[in-house]
């Protein structure tokens, strides 16, 4: 893509900019609450550009570092659940504790950030 084009991200945030700045504040009710949810969608998929990359890349690592063997993350994802089901890793392995906790934290630092606050 030439580099004279804005990135995606710059983009998204410039739309949620004058959603919450120009035109929410003339609106009332039902099209304020529906912009209201339009300007968070649009924070939703700006993080996922932003940061969806490198979680992928440490979910990765944190895989083949429970399991001891490289693949793609969908099936290291479902060969650790068939793992845990079958009692292989107990439920309170550190690596098994550490990874749940990583992967819950960066899907909120997604889909609402807000809540890693408290």
């Amino acid at each position: 893509m030439p580099s004279s084009l804005p990135k995606a991200t710059i983009l998204l945030q410039a739309a949620v900019k004058y959603l919450e700045e120009e035109l929410m504040p003339t609106l009332t009710g039902y099209h304020r609450f529906k912009t209201r949810v339009t300007a968070n969608v649009l924070n939703t998929v700006r993080r996922e550009l932003e940061l969806r990359g490198a979680h992928a890349a440490a979910e990765h690592q944190r895989l083949v570092a429970l399991l001891g063997h490289d693949g793609e993350v969908e099936e290291l994802s479902r060969e650790l659940a068939r793992k845990i089901r079958a009692g292989s890793i107990p439920l309170d392995a550190p690596k098994l504790r550490e990874h749940i906790r990583q992967s819950l934290a960066d899907a909120l630092a997604i889909n609402n950030p807000k809540w890693l606050d408290r």
